[in-house]
């Protein structure tokens, strides 16, 4: 009997991704551009006619769009735009003064951005980009056929299937030694070569695939370059997946609108990502304090209150108290009005909580259930995404678990108001941010206001769900922070963004890492994860391992469908707690990393190859991480309590023991349940603060020196910019200060050959 596998349960999601068309048997549809012929040539870009295998007549556009940037197009019209443009401009591609575009007969056409080139052949047709110093980049592929005759990698080029175009098309070669990493939250190993990313916004049902809350079409090579996609399709990149040569690109859209961007460096290629799209929203401070959830289960006034009391009775680090589902009505979910019986004054208590310290998220969605009486008004008014037959679409957005929902229309600006006008009183009443949950849920058969497809929205509506309810919660509070699950391109100008309902394990929390660190290197700095994982309780040493992994992360949240409360996990709860404590103690470092990554966009959280991106293992050691630039966390991802660390280039001093350790090398690390294996940058200055209840901005700080050399580092807080250079004088650190800053101690870490004593020299900015 052949071998069959065991049968297993067809998963099924409220928006699958529509099947592109399939060609019939006999039906050529593959059109390949072969040769060009220039139509016109300004100083930054030129103008191609193309001709295809399948003689048609297509335009392509090779220009600058900034300084170590070339922008590509391949369209029918030149005027035509990604068919998401109708509801959010995804790319404002930007100038370049030193821009080129050189045309001499019987020469290639070059295109010249400065850091990078490209190099345009027209017969037979061929595009290479360079670097400035003329070594290859990448180059398009220029076809693989097999031992019949027949293409195995999709051309330069679109495919068309009944007659109509339904997708253009492009593959760029690719190293055999070559890494490729981003495209957003991807839970898969960072390294996506042999994989096959689809930009498809899923209610992903945990964190252990390659489904994504967040999806990024933006890529990162360990050769120097980076690759951006424009377009909110459904566009899947075969990552030398079925071609081990090739990374092919397919875009079911209107037009092939990619951008190539110069490094060498990753923080150089996410430098230029930003100037493309935005830079990152800064949350603000208070937001890097720890986040306690009430958990997925029934809440009400009294516990809730009973929950910060406890907190602060016990000493706990918090500044955010997180209200999920049950503050509205059971079954009314999200028509954002507090449950009466439950919450019969939520004025009050959030009064109280403000005077104890605590700021209030609420969890909300953009989905109306038909059981709440907001839902008869919404949809009588149009505010909802329609179906063909223009009746509100109501949509089993909670799998079956709760009541179908009609889908806020973010394409009618009505709509918008109506939505904000419910947002704006809780804002009022002393609410100060929204978790933005779910929001990928828009099928592909509805249909917006705008008269947009549900495929073609469904990507970028995430954007326009969040942008509303950060532009009230900016008019009300005068910042923009929202707290969400999906996310698209150009989605770090939300600031504060977590990994979705990750199960309870440990192979979990290594999952929810990876998506974390290709998230990181997509763009988005201001991460997070549901510390002791979403679904179901965990264990208690998981608890606590999980909960020093998001002490140590961007953002940091409590959050499950049980409760993750300390005080319920006796056994380890100091251990836990003690956790919160570190990352409160390592604020003014943390925060300072932070707003270093807000102002270059390279990540808070930083995969390895971040700063060591010559290093081929850096590329590939996705279990671990830099934070800031002197911090290396390897979160404990095994129940036995050791792990295999590997440490880069440099000296690494461990932080608990002192122990010096070079690099490059991987170290075996075992570590007792209340440490983390956390090792600091050799002569690193860390500043540091005496841990309160709340996350505050000290006049006065200590620095912990790792190894006692000369030093330099700076401190960002809201009060200024503080810098602290340090210089080795034989057995006395001299430390000069400069800021607002007051350095009262220099503690030494245990490390051998440090210095005996420092002096301290202040001098206010």
């Amino acid at each position: 009997m052949p071998y069959r596998p065991p049968l297993v349960a067809h998963e099924y999601f409220v928006a699958d991704p529509p099947e592109l068309p399939v060609r019939t048997r006999g039906e050529g549809g593959l059109s390949a551009v072969t040769s060009a012929e220039l139509v016109a040539a300004d100083g930054a870009e030129v103008m191609l006619k193309a001709v295809t295998t399948a003689e048609e007549a297509l335009v392509v556009q090779v220009g600058v769009a900034g300084e170590g940037v070339i922008r590509v197009r391949l369209s029918e019209d030149p005027s035509a735009r990604p068919r998401s443009e109708r509801a959010v401009a995804l790319v404002t591609p930007g100038t370049y003064a030193g821009a080129r575009a050189g045309v001499t007969p019987g020469e290639p056409i070059v295109i010249d951005a400065g850091s990078i080139r490209a190099e345009i052949s027209l017969t037979p047709w061929h595009l290479r980009f360079v670097d400035a110093s003329g070594r290859t980049l990448v180059e398009q592929d220029r076809g693989h056929t097999d031992i019949s005759g027949r293409l195995r990698t999709l051309p330069f080029g679109r495919s068309s299937a009944g007659g109509s175009a339904v997708a253009y098309h492009e593959s760029l070669a690719a190293a055999p030694d070559e890494a490729f990493t981003g495209f957003g939250e991807s839970f898969t190993p960072l390294d996506k070569r042999g994989q096959r990313p689809v930009m498809w916004n899923f209610d992903a049902f945990g964190a252990e695939s390659q489904r994504a809350y967040k999806n990024v079409p933006l890529y990162l090579s360990s050769r120097g370059y980076g690759v951006l996609l424009d377009s909110g399709a459904p566009a899947e990149f075969d990552v030398c997946q079925s071609t081990h040569s090739v990374v092919q690109i397919l875009v079911p859209d209107d037009v092939l609108d990619y951008y190539v961007l110069a490094g060498p460096t990753p923080a150089e290629v996410l430098d230029r990502y930003d100037r493309l799209t935005c830079r990152p929203a800064l949350p603000p401070k208070w937001a890097f304090g720890t986040w306690i959830s009430s958990g997925f289960f029934v809440d009400s006034q009294e516990r809730v209150l009973a929950r910060a009391r406890t907190i602060r009775a016990k000493g706990i680090p918090c500044d955010v108290l997180h209200l999920d589902t049950y503050w509205q009505k059971e079954g009314h979910w999200s028509d954002l009005r507090w449950d009466p019986e439950t919450f019969p004054d939520p004025e009050a208590m959030l009064a109280e909580l403000d005077g104890m310290g605590f700021k209030v998220c609420l969890w909300m969605n953009p989905y109306v259930s038909h059981l709440s009486p907001v839902f008869l008004e919404a949809a009588e008014a149009g505010y909802f995404l329609k179906t063909a037959g223009e009746e509100a679409y109501v949509a089993d957005c909670w799998h079956g678990s709760f009541p179908p929902c009609g889908i806020v229309d973010f394409t009618n600006p009505e709509a918008v108001a109506w939505f904000q006008g419910l947002l704006r009183p809780l804002l009022r009443q002393g609410v100060q941010a929204f978790k933005t949950d779910f929001a990928e849920g828009v099928p592909h058969d509805a249909v917006a206001a705008n008269g947009m497809t549900g495929t073609d929205l469904h990507n970028v509506y995430t954007l326009l769900f969040n942008d509303a309810v950060a532009e009230v919660t900016r008019e009300v509070h005068g910042h923009t922070l929202v707290w969400a699950r999906s996310s698209y391109l150009g989605g770090q100008r939300h600031s504060a963004q977590w990994g979705g309902d990750t199960y309870t394990s440990y192979a979990a929390m290594g999952s929810t890492l990876r998506g974390g660190l290709a998230h990181g290197l997509s763009g988005v700095p201001f991460w997070s994860h549901d510390a002791g994982g979403f679904t179901g309780r965990p264990t208690d040493d998981l608890y606590v391992r999980w909960t020093q992994f998001g002490a140590l992360s961007p953002l940091l949240r409590l959050h499950g469908t049980t409760s993750r409360e300390p005080w319920q996990f006796p056994a380890v709860e100091e251990r836990a707690v003690e956790a919160l404590r570190l990352r409160y103690r390592l604020m003014p470092y943390l925060y300072a990393a932070a707003v270093e990554a807000a102002r270059t966009g390279a990540p808070m959280m930083r995969a390895l190859c971040v700063d060591h991106p010559d290093d081929p293992v850096a590329w590939q050691a996705d279990l671990e991480y830099l934070l800031g630039r002197d911090l290396l966390v390897a979160p404990m991802t095994s129940p036995d309590g050791t792990r295999q660390v590997y440490l880069p280039r440099g000296e690494w001093v461990d932080y608990w023991t002192g122990e010096v350790l070079a690099g490059p090398g991987y170290v075996r690390v075992a570590k007792p349940l209340e440490q983390i294996p956390l090792f600091v940058r050799h002569g690193a200055l860390l500043p540091v603060t005496d841990p309160g209840d709340t996350v505050t901005t000290p006049a006065e700080l200590t620095l912990v020196a790792f190894g006692g050399g000369d030093s330099r580092t700076e401190i960002h807080d809201t009060d200024g910019v503080t810098v602290v250079v340090a210089t080795r004088d034989g057995d006395t650190l001299r430390v000069a200060v400069t800021g607002p800053k007051r350095i009262t101690t220099v503690e030494f870490a245990p490390v051998a050959g440090a210095p005996g004593r420092a002096v301290i020299t202040q001098e206010n900015a």
